[in-house]
């Protein structure tokens, strides 16, 4: 977006008059600018003390600088709702219908919204309350939204990341798992693709219990998923050397993930993704919708206030 000056002069003479002695000043300096009338009220009410006015004039430096934070926020936190879409942003910063240059530009003051018969005072206020209201909403908002986005990226994340910290429902099968048995239970074991050679020949010999090629005790073996490191095993034995199996499997540096496969759980963490997924896009489109008409409101609010600056200072000076 280009930088717009806003310049206020002495009506002297006609406005028109001291427009056109401008124009014709600044068109010396060959492109330096190009300049445009923006149309202030003239009948706007000044009401109360010079005193009161030099404050008023303070708090709108301090309104301008919040009302152009705020609608940055809004701007920025499109944006991040958009996510692969970011492209489309400058697409959908209109005010009015308009881009935000040309809205400057063709600027007419909003009598409906602020009626210049109200003071200046009143006129302050009701743009104050107006940037307020943008805030409070976008905090509920923005928090709602992302809340929702959070859970569903960790989730994905769970379900994409390394095997040593990934969620391992999407991958194992029940088949895999001996379930159900008093004696019998399955450990998942991430192997780096290094050191297969090295599972292989000591994961019957991890503990004193296990007999070298005795199904008895380690009874199947398995590879069941790779990643770019690593391989993930399936190793089923008896129940009573579990914990001596992890503390010898750990001394080798072969990692036994915590797992135990249970397929009502695996469904809910898949019936809770589909959800967040659903969530998310269902929540989009409102909250889209209201990005983009309050982004156009806080700028506008935003030019008034700039407006109402320029026409204090010139009547103090």
């Amino acid at each position: 977006m280009s930088e717009f000056w806003m310049i206020s002069l002495p009506a002297e003479r006609n406005p028109d008059q001291v427009y056109q002695s401008l124009s014709t000043n600044l068109s010396k300096y060959n492109g330096l600018c190009v300049q445009y009338r923006f149309c202030i009220p003239t009948d706007l009410k000044v009401v109360g003390t010079l005193d009161l006015l030099v404050g008023l004039s303070d708090e709108l430096s301090k309104l301008d600088l919040y009302a152009e934070s705020i609608t940055k926020k809004v701007a920025h936190y499109m944006g991040e709702v958009l996510e692969e879409q970011r492209h489309k942003l400058e697409d959908n910063l209109t005010v009015n219908g308009m881009t935000p240059s040309t809205f400057l530009i063709k600027f007419q003051w909003d009598s409906a919204k602020y009626p210049v018969k109200q003071t200046l005072r009143v006129l302050f206020d009701i743009l104050s309350e107006q940037i307020s209201k943008i805030e409070s909403d976008l905090k509920v908002k923005s928090t709602a939204y992302n809340s929702i986005k959070g859970n569903l990226q960790s989730l994905e994340k769970r379900q994409t990341g390394s095997l040593l910290s990934r969620s391992l429902g999407d991958i194992v099968k029940k088949e895999q798992f001996v379930l159900g048995s008093s004696f019998f239970t399955t450990l998942v074991v991430v192997v780096s693709k290094a050191s297969y050679s090295d599972w292989k020949s000591k994961y019957e010999t991890l503990t004193e219990m296990v007999v070298p090629r005795s199904s008895e005790l380690v009874i199947a073996l398995s590879l069941i998923y790779e990643d770019q490191d690593n391989g993930l095993w399936t190793v089923t034995l008896f129940q009573k050397i579990v914990e001596d199996f992890k503390n010898r499997a750990r001394e080798n540096k072969f990692v036994v993930r915590d797992f135990t496969y249970d397929e009502k759980k695996i469904e809910e963490c898949k019936n809770e993704l589909t959800k967040l997924e659903s969530d998310k896009k269902r929540q989009f489109a409102p909250l889209f919708r209201w990005l983009r008409v309050n982004f156009g409101e806080a700028f506008s609010a935003l030019t008034h206030i700039k407006a109402l600056r320029v026409f204090v200072e010139s009547v103090l000076r």
